[in-house]
């Protein structure tokens, strides 16, 4: 079968479902959340994924004040930092990353930069020279500031730019930042994005014959 291959002048990655599997210390850490608020654990398990923790609490617990969500999304980013167990690469995003070195690339997440680059090392991947964090942007996913920083950064028109995410919230940021969209992972198909794979394994990245960047399915 022939892949699927799209050009592109730069890659924006998403972290959490997409090149890190953290799956394991977010449901520990939102589930324990959820029970102290008397909340059903799978619904706050459908929202949370792609948002800072504070924007998932204000749609979870709209009543609730917004210092409220601030001081315990501070005590979630303390808890989730300092959780690693289980945590492994997507597979396929070793060598995926690998191929990025000296590409132009960028990591756009809602994690805060502590918890980014803890998450990271634990899966045993580089970060990026240029990574776009949650204190980095006024409006998380599904608002597109954080691809459009990242693209105004290296110097990319939002068009030439090829987004990786797995969450409703990161599709709906890419296209909505005028963004082709490879869903990554079973969480990413229902969202309608450009086009989807089931991991990283298939996708190589090469440079074209312009200089550009030819990314293969």
């Amino acid at each position: 079968m022939t892949a699927t291959q799209l050009s592109a002048r730069a890659l924006l990655l998403d972290m959490d479902g997409t090149l890190v599997n953290s799956d394991a210390v977010v449901e520990r850490c939102w589930r324990r959340w959820a029970a102290a608020q008397g909340l059903d654990g799978d619904h706050v398990m459908s929202v949370v994924h792609g948002r800072q923790g504070h924007l998932s609490m204000a749609i979870l617990l709209p009543e609730r004040p917004v210092e409220q969500n601030l001081a315990e999304n501070r005590a979630m980013l303390a808890a989730e930092t300092a959780d690693t167990e289980g945590i492994v690469p997507v597979p396929g995003a070793p060598r995926f990353m690998a191929e990025l070195a000296g590409l132009p690339h960028a990591l756009v997440t809602s994690a805060d930069t502590g918890l980014a680059r803890v998450r990271m090392a634990a899966a045993g991947l580089p970060y990026p020279e240029l990574a776009v964090t949650a204190e980095q942007v006024g409006a998380s996913k599904p608002d597109p500031e954080g691809f459009l920083k990242a693209a105004a950064a290296l110097g990319v028109d939002p068009a030439d730019c090829l987004v990786f995410e797995d969450s409703q919230a990161g599709i709906q940021a890419g296209l909505a930042a005028g963004m082709r969209v490879v869903g990554v992972g079973p969480r990413a198909a229902a969202h309608r994005p450009t086009v989807q794979v089931a991991d990283l394994t298939s996708v190589r990245v090469t440079r074209d014959a312009d200089g550009g960047l030819l990314v293969a399915l």
